[in-house]
């Protein structure tokens, strides 16, 4: 069933129903001219006999000599009448009972009659072996000629010939007409699958490819057997599949652009269809649609959206224009951006920006912060200044030593204006990346003992033991010492300010496998854990029982946390409430 449904079968089935057909036909009718063929070829030669017959006697005096000589031209099947008058038959000697009936029949048909009566030649076909005419092969053919016996009457020659004869030739050439249609069909069906098969077999080349091409396989080629049409369609078909390989290609890597610069670009982008289903994201977004689930406590991620979209989309698609929100998950801040997309003339979905502005927002409350800090720590200095100036100018110090007293005040606050203003200028330097390292090798156990000993009498003074537990053996590194030395003087001055009588300051050195680590360590108040994450933020200060009034402008810090950096180190803190803190600081050798 399945070669009939194809083009093979179909086709082959074609040509073979048409040859059939046609061959039918000319069967029919050679078989129809076969017959009338041999008919008349009979009839011709009976009549040419009825004549020379009928010369024969009439040329003869003796007309019995004449007619032994027409019993001699005719043989069998022919058979021979020969009437002196419509009363008197001469029939052939050799004639058996059988045959001399029915050549009573033969003279006594009404048509006969006319050769006597008209004088004139007389051909039918008669049915003399019973039955009707219907059937050829059982008539004969009779013809009846003018014979002049005499002067007084007209006789006949009557001459008839069973078309029965010619029914075995005709079925011997019926024979061999089928013969040779029937070889023609089988050569036909040959011929008609040996044609359908080479005019399919491109076409199933190209159904093959095609099976490739619609698999992904747009590199796959027909093969081009022959020049004709189908030829032209394989052509047709490897230029098509080229140009489809290179619009794929080419989408692919339009595609992979767009994946790229969606996974590289520091906002969310969300996709939206019309009825809100999520169709593109990139990593931002997800982390994004990740927290506001979490934040929510929703299992099912799929089913729902942050409240903010939904408004949005439902704004975009509804105004066709773009809608600006501002959404906040626990400490981040973000602001979405949705746009409509068009398919043709109505939208067919939005797109959304989300752009974490986190940062933006600190770095804004960093700097309303560090303002209010900078004129918190200038207020005091410039009131105090303000304020001793006043009383030196309307005289209120009466005495020198009052005097000098007031002069001393106002120096140290300018002094202290000084420093915050000198380390606000290192500290933008720093964070701008306009530090200067003056690099200079130093054995830093050495340096280490000789910065700290400048502190030793700070402490004895607030009764507070300064412990060093330095390694005795050489360690040279590269370092900008006058730096270095910054934030070792920071880390000691705030532990011993920060540490009770008759408490501990260590400073210790270690070595490392590609560096040194320097620890101040102290047995002071300690941090609160909520204030660690921010001790190294400008203008940082503790609370006011770590604090307990001492002076002190919060940049230290910061300032050390960037002199490190800058030496591609790394500084850290541990500490507990009550129980003392340590700051470690790393320098790495250079390689």
């Amino acid at each position: 069933m399945k070669l009939w449904r194809s083009v093979v079968g179909k086709l082959w089935m074609t040509i073979l129903l048409l040859v059939s057909f046609v061959l039918f036909f000319l069967t029919i009718l050679q078989l129809q001219f076969f017959e009338n063929y041999h008919a008349k070829e009979v009839e011709k030669e009976l009549s040419d006999t009825a004549v020379k017959i009928s010369k024969v006697i009439s040329d003869h005096e003796d007309k019995q000599t004449g007619m032994q000589v027409a019993w001699d031209l005719v043989d069998e099947p022919v058979h021979l009448i020969i009437a002196e008058n419509k009363e008197r038959f001469h029939y052939s000697p050799d004639d058996d009972l059988s045959t001399v009936l029915e050549q009573s029949k033969v003279v006594n048909d009404p048509v006969l009659s006319q050769v006597f009566t008209e004088n004139k030649k007389v051909q039918t076909e008669l049915p003399i072996q019973g039955g009707s005419n219907s059937n050829r092969h059982e008539n004969s053919i009779v013809i009846a000629v003018p014979l002049h016996m005499n002067d007084d009457e007209n006789g006949a020659v009557i001459i008839y010939q069973s078309l029965e004869v010619i029914k075995e030739t005709s079925e011997q050439t019926t024979r061999l007409i089928l013969l040779a249609a029937g070889i023609a069909i089988v050569l036909t069906t040959i011929f008609a699958f040996f044609l359908s098969t080479r005019i399919t077999a491109p076409l199933r080349k190209m159904r093959e490819a095609a099976t490739e091409v619609a698999k992904g396989k747009f590199d796959t080629k027909v093969p081009i057997l022959t020049s004709d049409e189908i030829g032209a369609l394989a052509t047709s078909f490897n230029q098509m599949a080229k140009q489809l390989n290179y619009n794929i290609h080419a989408l692919n890597q339009e595609k992979e652009q767009l994946a790229s610069i969606l996974s590289s670009m520091a906002d969310g982008v969300i996709t939206f269809n019309r009825d809100g289903t999520i169709l593109i994201t990139n990593p931002p977004a997800e982390r994004f649609l990740q927290s506001w689930y979490y934040e929510m406590g929703n299992d099912h991620q799929n089913e729902t959206m942050p409240t903010l979209l939904a408004e949005l989309l439902k704004k975009a698609i509804e105004t066709e224009t773009e809608q600006i929100g501002e959404l906040s998950l626990k400490d981040r801040s973000y602001v979405v951006i949705v746009s409509p997309l068009y398919n043709d003339k109505s939208v067919r979905g939005v797109v959304a920006v989300v752009r974490d502005m986190s940062e933006e927002r600190r770095l804004d409350k960093l700097r309303k912060d560090f303002i209010a800090n900078v004129s918190h720590e200038l207020r005091t200095p410039i009131a105090m200044l303000q304020g001793y100036s006043e009383a030196i100018v309307d005289d209120i110090a009466g005495t020198e030593e009052e005097k000098k007293e007031i002069a001393k005040i106002i120096h140290e606050e300018s002094l202290r204006m000084g420093r915050l203003v000198n380390e606000l200028l290192d500290l933008a330097r720093m964070e701008a990346g306009h530090i200067n390292l003056e690099l200079e090798e130093i054995e830093l156990s050495s340096f280490i003992k000789r910065v700290a000993n400048k502190f030793q009498g700070l402490a004895k003074d607030k009764q507070i033991e300064l412990k060093l537990n330095i390694p005795d053996e050489d360690t040279y590194i590269d370092i900008d010492s006058d730096r270095i030395e910054q934030v070792l003087t920071n880390l000691i001055d705030n532990a011993i300010r920060h540490t009770q009588e008759n408490g501990f300051v260590e400073v210790k050195l270690e070595r490392k496998a590609d560096g040194y680590e320097v620890h101040v360590q102290d047995s002071g108040v300690g941090i609160s854990e909520e204030d660690l994450p921010f001790v190294f933020e400008r203008f940082y200060k503790g609370d006011k029982a770590r604090t307990r009034g001492q002076a002190g402008t919060g940049l230290g810090l910061s300032i050390a946390k960037n002199i490190i950096t800058a030496h591609q180190g790394s500084i850290k803190v541990q500490s507990q409430l009550g129980e003392g803190t340590t700051f470690t600081f790393y320098l790495p050798r250079k390689k």
